[in-house]
C-alpha cells in the first residue's frame, strides 16, 4: 500500500520530485495510488526501484536500460565485456555490419562515458599495441579507427548546443590522429560543456582567430608527438589572451610552460574532468 508522498520519496532517495515524476512518466518506474484526498502515494517497492535505478546509472548503465533492469529486478549487465569483445572481433574481420551492431549494443547498455572508458579507449590502446607488435595490419588499424571515428562523431552531433562554457578543440599542425580529442570532447560534453571541434592538422592562426570570434572558456590543443608541439610552440606562445591547454602524449610540463598553457596529462576522460573542475 502507498504511504509516501512525493516529497518524502524524494528525501528517501536523494532525488528531486521533478526527476521522480520524469522517471514515472517516461519509464513507468513508479506505481502510485491515490489517497482519499487525491494525493499520489508511493510504496516501499517504488522507493526500492528508484534506489536500484539510481545505483545502476551510477555504475554506468544507460538511463533507459537502468529503468528496465530496475523494473525487472534483473542483475546489471556485466559491464561492456561481451559487446566489446564482439566489437573487437568484428573490426578485426572487417565486418562493418557486425561492428555497428556491437557498438549499438554498448550504447543500449551503458552511458556514453562508460562506453568510452570501458570499450573504446581500451580497444584503441590494445589495437595500437597489436599494430606495433605486428599482430594487427595497417588495414585493420585504419578500418577500426575510421569506423569508430564515424560512430563517435555521430554521438557528437549537436555537442555545441546548450548554455555551458565553450571549449575549442584542435590538433596541432601536422597531427592527423584526432580520435583521442573526439573522446575528450564527448567526455567534456558530459560535464555540460559546449564543444567546437576543429579537428586534425589545424593551423595555429586558424585556432587563434576562432578563439577571438567565440571567446571560449578553454582552447585545447592536442598532439601525439612532442616534435609536432615543438614545431608549433613559437606560434602558440604568441597567442596572448587565449585560455590555452595542451594535452596528448606529445605534451609535457616544460612545453606547457613555454607556450603559457595549462597541461592535461592524464587520459581523455580524466583530462575532461580536470578541465571541467578547474575552469
Amino acid at each position: 500500500m502507498g504511504t509516501l508522498r512525493i516529497g518524502e520519496l524524494a528525501r528517501r532517495t536523494s532525488l528531486s520530485p521533478e526527476v521522480l515524476r520524469a522517471w514515472e512518466r517516461r519509464y513507468g518506474l513508479l506505481r502510485p495510488i491515490r489517497s482519499s484526498g487525491g494525493y499520489r502515494l508511493y510504496s516501499e517497492d517504488d522507493a526500492e526501484r528508484v534506489v536500484r535505478m539510481r545505483e545502476l546509472i551510477a555504475s554506468g548503465i544507460a538511463t533507459a536500460e537502468a529503468a528496465r533492469l530496475a523494473l525487472e529486478d534483473a542483475p546489471a549487465a556485466v559491464g561492456a565485456g561481451d559487446a566489446a569483445a564482439e566489437l573487437r572481433a568484428a573490426l578485426d574481420a572487417f565486418d562493418d555490419t557486425g561492428a555497428h551492431r556491437a557498438f549499438d549494443r554498448l550504447l543500449s547498455r551503458l552511458s556514453i562515458e562508460a562506453v568510452l572508458g570501458e570499450a573504446v579507449l581500451p580497444l584503441l590502446h590494445e589495437l595500437g599495441e597489436r599494430w606495433e607488435r605486428g599482430e594487427a595490419s595497417v588495414a585493420q588499424e585504419h578500418f577500426a579507427s575510421q569506423l569508430l571515428r564515424g560512430r563517435l562523431l555521430g554521438l557528437a552531433r549537436g555537442w555545441d548546443r546548450g548554455i555551458g562554457p565553450r571549449a575549442v578543440l584542435a590538433c596541432v599542425p601536422g597531427e592527423q590522429h584526432d580520435l583521442p580529442l573526439i573522446v575528450f570532447g564527448l567526455a567534456l560534453r558530459e560535464h555540460g560543456w559546449r564543444i567546437t571541434f576543429l579537428g586534425a592538422d589545424t593551423p595555429v592562426e586558424t585556432l587563434v582567430k576562432t578563439a577571438a570570434a567565440l571567446e571560449p572558456a578553454a582552447v585545447v590543443v592536442s598532439a601525439t608527438q612532442r616534435g609536432l608541439l615543438e614545431a608549433a610552440a613559437e606560434e602558440l606562445a604568441r597567442a596572448r589572451g587565449v585560455p590555452l591547454w595542451i594535452g596528448g602524449a606529445g605534451a609535457n610540463g616544460e612545453l606547457a610552460k613555454r607556450v603559457r598553457a595549462r597541461l592535461l596529462e592524464a587520459g581523455p576522460l580524466e583530462e575532461a574532468a580536470l578541465l571541467a573542475a578547474a575552469a
